[in-house]
C-alpha cells in the first residue's frame, strides 16, 4: 500500500488506467480464483468458508457491482488494458489450475486483505474522475475484513489436515498476485504491448 502513487500526482489517463486494469482483472477472474480454492481444499471448515464467500459473490452480483463502478468512472477496460495485465494474469490463472490448496488459500486470504485496504484508494481515483458511485468500494471495504479473517481460518484448517512439505512454496500464489497488482497499478512498460497478426506469408508482423 505504501508504494501506491499519490492520486494527486497522477494524470487523468493514469487514474483511468488503474481503474480499468483493476476491472479487467477482477470482474471476470475473482469468482474463478475462489472456485479453484473451493475445488482444491479438503477440510470441511475450509470448504464451508469458501462456499459462503462464493455464495455472497454470486448472490449479490459483485461483478455487476464492479461494472457499475467502472461505468460511473468512465473506466471500462479496452483491449489495451487487458493486454497490459495479460502475462501476470495468465500466471495466476495457471497457478490456480494446479489446485494446490494451501498456496491458493494463502493467496486468497492475502488478496481479500489487500482489497479491503485498497478500496479507499480506488474510490478516490473514481471520485477524481467525477464518479459518485460507491457501492462496490463501500461493500468491499467492510465485508473483506471478515472474508480475510475467515480465509486465514481456512488456511489453518488446511495446514492441519495436509501440512506442506519442504518443496511447497506456500507464498507462490501471493508473489504471483503481487506481480499482478503491480501490473494493475503501474501499467505496461514502454513498448511492452505488441499486437501480432498474420501478414499472409506465415510470419507475424
Amino acid at each position: 500500500m505504501t508504494s501506491l502513487p499519490n492520486p494527486e500526482h497522477l494524470s487523468v489517463e493514469q487514474q483511468r488506467g488503474i481503474l480499468t486494469r483493476y476491472t479487467a482483472v477482477l470482474e471476470g477472474n475473482f469468482i474463478y480464483w475462489m472456485t479453484g480454492a473451493y475445488l482444491a481444499v479438503k477440510s470441511e471448515e475450509a470448504r464451508s468458508i469458501i462456499l459462503e464467500n462464493l455464495h455472497e459473490e454470486v448472490r449479490d452480483c459483485h461483478p455487476g457491482m464492479l461494472r457499475r463502478f467502472a461505468l460511473a468512472a468512465d473506466a471500462i477496460p479496452t483491449d489495451t488494458d487487458a493486454l497490459a495485465v495479460q502475462r501476470d494474469l495468465t500466471n495466476v490463472r495457471l497457478f490456480i489450475g494446479r489446485l494446490q490448496a494451501v498456496p491458493i488459500v494463502a493467496m486468497m486470504a492475502f488478496f481479500e486483505g489487500f482489497i479491503q485496504k485498497f478500496m479507499p484508494y480506488l474510490a478516490e481515483l473514481a471520485a477524481r474522475r467525477g464518479s459518485l458511485e460507491r457501492e462496490y468500494t463501500d461493500v468491499h471495504g467492510i465485508c473483506d475484513i471478515a472474508h480475510s479473517q475467515e480465509l486465514f481460518r481456512a488456511l489453518a484448517s488446511e495446514m492441519m489436515l495436509h501440512a506442506p512439505n519442504d518443496e511447497t512454496d506456500i507464498l507462490e500464489g501471493v508473489n504471483l498476485l503481487r506481480a499482478l497488482i503491480q501490473s494493475i497499478v503501474q501499467g505496461p512498460a514502454p513498448n511492452s504491448l505488441r499486437f501480432e497478426h498474420s501478414n499472409g506469408s506465415g510470419r507475424t508482423a
